[in-house]
């Protein structure tokens, strides 16, 4: 399709833009990260589970290639993270995990009935949250409640040990933290691991989705704030996201909001116009999101070009973000670049925090849909 190839075009100019400056600037593969993908190689013969924990955003970018070194492990968990987790969703998880566990230990024939998990991941895909919150969901549903202890564990599979993040002494990798319980009877043990790239990725469009969705996975100081504003952009003016927000149109309401602005100022103290301006440049705030998604939706529905063209596609974005500037009540006199990564800024983080809709950024396979 021709907005597919528009997309990819724009998606790769900004991943080429990314390695580029990845081979200039040490990249994303430091020390630390190379010292923790040989410790989690090490262990991963020894654990009994793995859970490898994905963006469900990018649910096949995000894919930890250190675990295609192993195609014999037999118990493999993949969990797609950062759907905003509810309640009810961990438990949904702690309780397939646990059924898993209790499968394993029956096929095995585990004598001491103890489990490690070992969870994998990229950079700041949500490990040790997870951990964390499988582990207190694990507190309360215990039957010792409030009880569950750290393991000590062996080097030997099947048998209680510290496990935990990786440092390095005269090249042997030793254990630091301890593991967490997340179960009893039987006793599961969650391995928490620091996060983990390749050393090199050579699809450009997989670069380009690791810097978009942030959080670290690869820095976002590699590439301009408005080329990334300008790709996820892109994608939400490919969507049908913005019709849903004809709700919240501008044209309508800017004079109304006007009218309630000055009817609230002339009855306001200096200290209560001081406080609402500090409010109203909080981008966060219902009332700026709102105007935002506004904005999008005119500037989208007034425009006349076809977006299934790269050079139209690239106009309509400059008018968002041109249009964008007041409904982020930007102040006037910053100059051009200062405006734009201003917007960009905001605009990415109204995106990274689902203000803005959800998106999945890869093409899944129909199979790949099922939930837990």
């Amino acid at each position: 399709m021709a907005t597919a190839s528009t997309a990819s075009r724009i998606t790769r100019k900004i991943g080429i833009a990314v390695k580029k400056a990845a081979s200039r600037n040490k990249g994303w593969y430091d020390l630390h990260m190379a010292a923790a993908s040989g410790a989690i190689a090490q262990r991963l013969p020894l654990v009994d589970l793995v859970a490898e924990i994905r963006d469900a955003r990018i649910p096949l970018s995000s894919e930890n290639e250190l675990l295609r070194d192993f195609p014999a492990l037999s118990k493999r968990i993949v969990v797609m993270n950062k759907i905003d987790l509810a309640d009810q969703t961990q438990v949904k998880l702690l309780n397939f995990i646990q059924a898993q566990v209790r499968g394993l230990c029956k096929a095995n024939h585990h004598a001491s009935e103890t489990i490690t998990m070992m969870l994998v991941g990229i950079p700041n895909v949500g490990k040790s949250a997870l951990a964390n919150s499988l582990h207190q969901m694990g507190r309360i549903s215990a039957a010792e409640k409030g009880r569950l202890k750290h393991a000590t564990v062996s080097p030997q599979p099947g048998e209680t040990k510290d496990i935990s993040s990786f440092k390095q002494y005269n090249g042997v990798f030793h254990a630091q933290h301890l593991h967490l319980q997340i179960g009893s009877h039987p006793n599961i043990y969650l391995l928490d691991t620091p996060g983990i790239l390749p050393r090199m990725i050579q699809d450009a469009e997989l670069c380009s989705k690791l810097v978009l969705t942030g959080g670290g996975a690869i820095r976002d100081g590699l590439i301009e704030q408005k080329e990334l504003a300008r790709y996820f952009l892109t994608i939400l003016n490919l969507s049908d996201q913005y019709k849903k927000w004809a709700k919240f149109s501008t044209n309508e309401d800017r004079l109304l909001s006007f009218i309630e602005h000055k009817v609230e100022d002339s009855i306001s103290s200096k200290l209560e116009m001081r406080q609402k301006k500090q409010h109203m440049m909080d981008h966060t705030q219902d009332l700026i999101v709102n105007e935002v998604r506004g904005t999008i939706f005119d500037t989208i529905s007034c425009f006349d070009g076809n977006i299934e063209l790269e050079e139209d596609m690239i106009k309509l974005i400059e008018a968002e973000l041109v249009a964008l500037r007041e409904a982020f009540r930007v102040p006037q006199g910053l100059g051009e670049y200062v405006y734009n990564r201003v917007v960009s800024v905001k605009l990415l983080d109204l995106y990274r925090t689902g203000r803005l809709g959800h998106y999945t950024l890869d093409t899944l396979p129909q199979t790949l849909h099922h939930p837990l």
